[in-house]
């Protein structure tokens, strides 16, 4: 497996729904099309609400780690 570098790191560890949603979309909006953000969530809730916003969104889920406790999502910024 390839090794992502994001060019924007989020942690909303300890953030449960909406939190980890409402600021992906903020730190996306900071980002360039195309570049990587990885957001990085405890809330269970994420595993359905973060791939559910990239669909609404158009920006693209790259890859889903579950490790530890932790949700890590790698999203492309759409463009």
């Amino acid at each position: 497996m390839a090794t992502i570098t994001p060019d924007k790191v989020l942690d909303t560890s300890g953030l449960n729904c909406p939190l980890p949603v409402l600021k992906t979309k903020k730190a996306l909006e900071e980002l360039q099309p195309g570049q990587i953000l990885e957001v990085i969530s405890t809330d269970p809730g994420s595993k359905a609400d973060i791939p559910a916003f990239c669909q609404r969104t158009g920006h693209e889920l790259v890859e889903m780690v579950e490790e530890g406790g932790k949700y890590i999502y790698y999203i492309r910024k759409k463009g």
